[in-house]
Protein backbone atom coordinates (compact mmCIF):
# COMPACT_ATOMS: atom_id res chain seq x y z
CA UNK A 1 0.00 0.00 0.00
CA UNK A 2 3.13 2.66 0.76
CA UNK A 3 4.60 1.45 -2.21
CA UNK A 4 1.21 2.71 -4.25
CA UNK A 5 1.09 5.73 -2.35
CA UNK A 6 4.18 7.08 -3.16
CA UNK A 7 4.01 5.81 -6.51
CA UNK A 8 0.55 7.95 -6.50
CA UNK A 9 2.38 11.33 -5.06
CA UNK A 10 5.60 10.48 -7.24
CA UNK A 11 2.81 10.47 -10.61
CA UNK A 12 1.38 13.54 -9.68
CA UNK A 13 4.59 15.85 -8.71
CA UNK A 14 6.45 14.43 -11.78
CA UNK A 15 3.93 15.40 -13.95
CA UNK A 16 2.14 18.65 -14.60
CA UNK A 17 -1.17 17.29 -12.91
CA UNK A 18 -0.51 17.90 -9.19
CA UNK A 19 0.55 21.54 -9.72
CA UNK A 20 -2.35 21.80 -12.31
CA UNK A 21 -5.07 21.11 -10.14
CA UNK A 22 -3.67 22.85 -7.01
CA UNK A 23 -2.85 25.91 -9.03
CA UNK A 24 -6.36 25.84 -10.63
CA UNK A 25 -7.88 25.65 -7.15
CA UNK A 26 -6.25 28.61 -5.70
CA UNK A 27 -6.98 30.51 -9.15
CA UNK A 28 -10.80 30.05 -9.29
CA UNK A 29 -11.51 30.15 -5.60
CA UNK A 30 -8.80 33.33 -4.99
CA UNK A 31 -11.10 34.93 -8.11
CA UNK A 32 -14.56 34.37 -6.92
CA UNK A 33 -13.51 35.28 -3.19
CA UNK A 34 -11.59 38.34 -4.07
CA UNK A 35 -11.88 39.67 -7.43
CA UNK A 36 -14.98 38.81 -9.55
CA UNK A 37 -18.09 40.53 -8.57
CA UNK A 38 -20.91 38.35 -7.47
CA UNK A 39 -22.28 36.29 -4.76
CA UNK A 40 -19.23 34.57 -3.86
CA UNK A 41 -17.02 38.11 -3.70
CA UNK A 42 -16.10 38.62 0.36
CA UNK A 43 -16.05 42.41 0.07
CA UNK A 44 -19.60 42.71 -1.57
CA UNK A 45 -20.56 40.11 0.99
CA UNK A 46 -19.53 42.43 3.85
CA UNK A 47 -19.49 40.01 6.58
CA UNK A 48 -15.67 38.99 7.77
CA UNK A 49 -16.32 35.43 7.32
CA UNK A 50 -15.25 32.49 5.47
CA UNK A 51 -18.82 31.18 4.48
CA UNK A 52 -18.39 32.28 1.21
CA UNK A 53 -15.21 30.16 0.60
CA UNK A 54 -16.76 27.18 1.75
CA UNK A 55 -19.68 27.37 -0.18
CA UNK A 56 -17.89 27.47 -3.26
CA UNK A 57 -15.27 25.19 -2.46
CA UNK A 58 -17.32 21.96 -3.00
CA UNK A 59 -18.09 23.10 -6.36
CA UNK A 60 -14.85 23.55 -7.64
CA UNK A 61 -13.84 19.95 -5.95
CA UNK A 62 -16.63 18.51 -7.17
CA UNK A 63 -15.03 18.77 -10.83
CA UNK A 64 -11.45 18.81 -9.74
CA UNK A 65 -11.33 15.28 -7.91
CA UNK A 66 -12.79 13.49 -11.00
CA UNK A 67 -10.32 14.95 -13.33
CA UNK A 68 -7.25 13.70 -10.84
CA UNK A 69 -9.40 9.95 -10.21
CA UNK A 70 -10.42 9.77 -14.10
CA UNK A 71 -6.99 8.17 -14.91
CA UNK A 72 -6.42 6.28 -12.00
CA UNK A 73 -7.84 2.85 -12.88
CA UNK A 74 -8.97 3.68 -16.53
CA UNK A 75 -6.01 4.41 -18.10
CA UNK A 76 -4.73 1.13 -16.84
CA UNK A 77 -6.96 -0.31 -18.10
CA UNK A 78 -6.40 0.83 -21.84
CA UNK A 79 -2.92 0.16 -21.80
CA UNK A 80 -3.78 -3.13 -20.36
CA UNK A 81 -1.49 -2.55 -17.39
CA UNK A 82 -4.03 -3.58 -14.72
CA UNK A 83 -3.58 -7.57 -15.12
CA UNK A 84 0.17 -6.84 -13.53
CA UNK A 85 -1.46 -5.00 -10.28
CA UNK A 86 -3.00 -8.43 -9.72
CA UNK A 87 -0.21 -10.91 -10.10
CA UNK A 88 1.64 -8.73 -7.80
CA UNK A 89 1.63 -9.66 -3.84
CA UNK A 90 -0.55 -6.87 -2.95
CA UNK A 91 -4.40 -6.93 -2.32
CA UNK A 92 -5.93 -5.52 -4.54
CA UNK A 93 -7.98 -3.48 -1.62
CA UNK A 94 -4.82 -1.95 -0.68
CA UNK A 95 -3.73 -0.51 -4.13
CA UNK A 96 -7.20 0.97 -4.01
CA UNK A 97 -6.45 2.70 -0.61
CA UNK A 98 -2.90 3.62 -1.66
CA UNK A 99 -4.80 5.40 -4.99
CA UNK A 100 -7.07 6.57 -2.58
CA UNK A 101 -4.71 8.09 0.06
CA UNK A 102 -2.30 9.38 -2.69
CA UNK A 103 -5.33 11.60 -4.03
CA UNK A 104 -6.38 12.96 -0.60
CA UNK A 105 -3.15 14.02 -0.12
CA UNK A 106 -2.88 16.14 -3.26
CA UNK A 107 -6.18 17.87 -2.28
CA UNK A 108 -5.38 18.54 1.21
CA UNK A 109 -1.97 20.19 0.11
CA UNK A 110 -4.48 21.99 -2.31
CA UNK A 111 -6.17 23.22 0.92
CA UNK A 112 -3.03 24.09 2.95
CA UNK A 113 -2.62 27.83 1.59
CA UNK A 114 -5.98 28.92 1.79
CA UNK A 115 -5.24 28.98 5.34
CA UNK A 116 -4.04 32.37 4.48
CA UNK A 117 -7.78 33.28 3.41
CA UNK A 118 -8.40 32.84 7.30
CA UNK A 119 -6.16 35.65 8.33
CA UNK A 120 -6.90 37.86 5.71
CA UNK A 121 -10.22 37.76 6.84
CA UNK A 122 -9.94 38.00 10.38
CA UNK A 123 -8.01 41.22 9.60
CA UNK A 124 -10.58 42.64 7.71
CA UNK A 125 -13.20 42.46 10.64
CA UNK A 126 -14.76 45.54 12.86
CA UNK A 127 -12.83 43.73 15.56
CA UNK A 128 -9.37 42.37 14.09
CA UNK A 129 -9.43 38.84 15.09
CA UNK A 130 -13.03 38.36 15.81
CA UNK A 131 -13.53 34.95 13.53
CA UNK A 132 -14.69 31.76 15.28
CA UNK A 133 -12.63 29.60 14.44
CA UNK A 134 -14.44 26.43 15.48
CA UNK A 135 -16.70 27.04 12.59
CA UNK A 136 -13.82 27.81 10.70
CA UNK A 137 -12.53 24.45 11.53
CA UNK A 138 -15.24 22.70 11.34
CA UNK A 139 -15.84 23.51 8.28
CA UNK A 140 -12.44 22.57 6.70
CA UNK A 141 -13.06 19.14 8.68
CA UNK A 142 -16.28 19.00 6.74
CA UNK A 143 -14.48 19.93 3.14
CA UNK A 144 -11.94 17.22 3.61
CA UNK A 145 -14.35 14.88 4.52
CA UNK A 146 -16.07 15.56 1.05
CA UNK A 147 -13.17 15.31 -0.78
CA UNK A 148 -13.02 11.95 0.96
CA UNK A 149 -16.41 10.94 -0.47
CA UNK A 150 -15.70 12.45 -4.05
CA UNK A 151 -12.21 10.31 -4.17
CA UNK A 152 -14.18 7.25 -3.61
CA UNK A 153 -16.52 7.70 -5.96
CA UNK A 154 -14.00 8.90 -8.50
CA UNK A 155 -11.78 5.80 -7.76
CA UNK A 156 -15.00 3.95 -8.38
CA UNK A 157 -16.03 5.32 -11.84
CA UNK A 158 -12.17 4.87 -12.92
CA UNK A 159 -12.85 1.12 -12.82
CA UNK A 160 -15.74 1.28 -15.42
CA UNK A 161 -14.46 1.76 -18.50
CA UNK A 162 -11.14 2.65 -19.94
CA UNK A 163 -12.29 5.85 -21.78
CA UNK A 164 -11.07 8.86 -19.06
CA UNK A 165 -13.29 11.35 -20.26
CA UNK A 166 -16.17 8.59 -19.83
CA UNK A 167 -14.89 8.24 -16.40
CA UNK A 168 -14.39 12.19 -15.44
CA UNK A 169 -18.19 12.55 -16.69
CA UNK A 170 -19.49 9.66 -14.71
CA UNK A 171 -17.43 11.23 -11.98
CA UNK A 172 -19.23 14.41 -11.90
CA UNK A 173 -22.67 13.27 -12.55
CA UNK A 174 -22.50 10.31 -9.74
CA UNK A 175 -20.66 13.42 -7.17
CA UNK A 176 -23.04 15.86 -8.14
CA UNK A 177 -25.89 13.85 -7.32
CA UNK A 178 -25.05 12.64 -4.04
CA UNK A 179 -23.83 16.43 -2.79
CA UNK A 180 -26.75 18.05 -4.58
CA UNK A 181 -29.41 15.42 -6.43
CA UNK A 182 -31.14 14.35 -3.05
CA UNK A 183 -31.64 18.21 -2.10
CA UNK A 184 -32.71 18.76 -5.56
CA UNK A 185 -35.88 16.02 -5.61
CA UNK A 186 -36.50 17.27 -1.77
CA UNK A 187 -37.28 20.55 -3.30
CA UNK A 188 -39.78 19.99 -5.56
CA UNK A 189 -41.95 17.13 -3.48
CA UNK A 190 -44.57 19.03 -0.92
CA UNK A 191 -44.42 16.78 1.76
CA UNK A 192 -41.90 18.41 4.10
CA UNK A 193 -40.84 15.42 6.32
CA UNK A 194 -40.58 13.38 2.83
CA UNK A 195 -38.77 16.48 1.56
CA UNK A 196 -36.85 16.52 4.63
CA UNK A 197 -35.45 13.32 4.60
CA UNK A 198 -34.46 13.19 1.13
CA UNK A 199 -32.34 16.31 2.11
CA UNK A 200 -30.76 14.51 5.03
CA UNK A 201 -29.18 11.91 2.42
CA UNK A 202 -27.31 13.90 0.54
CA UNK A 203 -23.67 15.49 1.76
CA UNK A 204 -24.92 18.88 1.31
CA UNK A 205 -26.81 18.58 3.90
CA UNK A 206 -24.20 16.99 6.03
CA UNK A 207 -21.32 19.29 4.93
CA UNK A 208 -23.50 21.73 5.81
CA UNK A 209 -23.85 20.78 9.73
CA UNK A 210 -20.51 20.02 10.16
CA UNK A 211 -19.69 23.76 8.83
CA UNK A 212 -21.50 25.27 11.58
CA UNK A 213 -19.20 23.31 13.84
CA UNK A 214 -21.06 21.06 15.65
CA UNK A 215 -19.40 17.89 15.83
CA UNK A 216 -22.61 15.25 15.31
CA UNK A 217 -21.57 11.38 14.50
CA UNK A 218 -24.27 11.21 12.50
CA UNK A 219 -22.30 13.18 9.72
CA UNK A 220 -18.84 11.10 10.66
CA UNK A 221 -20.70 8.10 10.56
CA UNK A 222 -22.34 9.24 6.81
CA UNK A 223 -19.57 10.45 5.27
CA UNK A 224 -17.60 7.31 6.63
CA UNK A 225 -20.43 5.09 4.71
CA UNK A 226 -20.24 7.04 1.73
CA UNK A 227 -16.38 6.24 1.29
CA UNK A 228 -16.47 2.62 2.55
CA UNK A 229 -19.22 1.72 0.25
CA UNK A 230 -17.75 3.26 -3.46
CA UNK A 231 -14.34 2.05 -2.50
CA UNK A 232 -16.03 -1.53 -1.97
CA UNK A 233 -17.19 -0.62 -5.19
CA UNK A 234 -14.12 -0.18 -6.42
CA UNK A 235 -12.50 -3.24 -5.04
CA UNK A 236 -15.32 -5.61 -6.24
CA UNK A 237 -15.19 -4.30 -10.07
CA UNK A 238 -11.23 -4.78 -10.15
CA UNK A 239 -11.50 -8.24 -8.62
CA UNK A 240 -14.76 -8.89 -11.22
CA UNK A 241 -12.49 -7.25 -14.17
CA UNK A 242 -9.92 -9.76 -13.46
CA UNK A 243 -12.44 -13.22 -14.05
Amino acid sequence: MLAIYKREIQAFFTSPIGYLVIGLFLVLTGLFLWVFKGQYNIFEYGFADLDKFFLLAPWVFLFLVPAITMRSFSEEIKLGTLELLFIKPIPISHTVIGKFLGTLTLATIAIIPTFLYVYAVSQLGTTVGNLDMGIVFGSYAGLLFLICSYISVGLFTSTLTENQIVAFILGIVLCFFLFYGFEGIGGIIPNGEIALFLENLGMKAHFANISKGVLDTRDFIYFLSICLFFLYLTVVQLKNRNR
